[in-house]
């Protein structure tokens, strides 16, 4: 199972360990790419902060980002999995995971990024502030600076297996699946449930959202389920206690829709 996570806009500070080594990183097929970001992004860092803010759009109160990019290739690194925080990856937790949890997760999850492209939850990276929906002024919108690329790289990071798709839209224009790959895609969509009135509303609320995501991969991984196919994943999820509505493809070569209905907000 190759899970597709978003990063986190907020992050923690660089780590203590040795600098960036590129060619570290995981999926070798994205190296250029990323080289061509990394080298715009200190590029424009370093020369002219104010445009600088305007091409990342950052608030004024956030412009200390920007020192943070002028120093990529020389900060020290700590895993993805500790640099990416907020909400999914506070539910996901997985400093706490098990041993054999997070040898899991150092297999399945693929955390996709403006400036790397993706990367492992091992992978060694150093804090940064790139989304992808930046449009660089040389490379333009990143989302189609990534296509190509990915779309080499990721059909090998598959494999044959199941593919559980949960990035924000901002992360699908990087990469969409195709073809046999697509159709064991599955992606996922938490709504939350309440009356009105005496009618069942539905809607996504963006904290909760985040939060289930992180808690149903968090549950995968402590369960060691293996779905092989969009059917088992919502075999799977049912196991784990959610509310699953299913709608497979009305035509080969589209991922399945999972709808993960909650009544609770929490």
């Amino acid at each position: 199972m190759l899970v597709l996570l978003p990063p986190s806009e907020g992050k923690a500070p660089s780590g203590r360990g040795s600098a960036l080594k590129p060619e570290s990183l995981s999926l070798p097929g994205l190296a250029e790419a990323r080289q061509a970001v990394l080298d715009e992004l200190v590029e424009l860092c370093v020369a002219d902060e104010e445009k600088a803010r305007e091409v990342l759009g950052l608030s004024e109160g956030l412009r200390g980002e920007i020192a943070k990019n002028t120093e990529l290739r020389t900060a020290g690194t700590r895993p993805a999995g500790e640099i990416y925080t907020g909400v999914l990856y506070d539910a996901l937790d997985l400093a706490s995971l098990d041993t054999a949890a997070k040898r899991r997760a150092s297999r399945s999850l693929l955390v996709f990024s403006g400036l790397w492209g993706a990367v492992r939850v091992t992978d060694r990276i150093p804090s940064y502030r790139c989304s992808m929906g930046v449009r660089m002024p040389g490379l333009g919108a990143l989302g189609a600076h990534w296509r190509t690329p990915m779309d080499a790289a990721l059909p090998e990071a598959a494999g044959d297996g199941l593919v559980l798709d949960l990035r924000s839209s901002a992360y699908t224009a990087a990469w969409k699946p195709k073809g046999e790959v697509a159709g064991r895609t599955a992606t996922v969509r938490v709504l939350h449930a309440q009356l009105v009135n005496g009618v069942e509303k539905r809607s996504v609320v963006s904290h909760f959202n985040k939060a289930t995501k992180g808690r149903i991969v968090r549950g995968l991984l402590t369960t060691n389920a293996a779905p092989k196919n969009p059917a088992e994943l919502v075999e799977a999820l049912r196991d784990l206690g959610y509310t699953v509505e299913a709608e497979a493809p009305d035509r080969a070569g589209r991922p399945w829709a999972l709808d993960v209905v909650v009544r609770e907000i929490h």
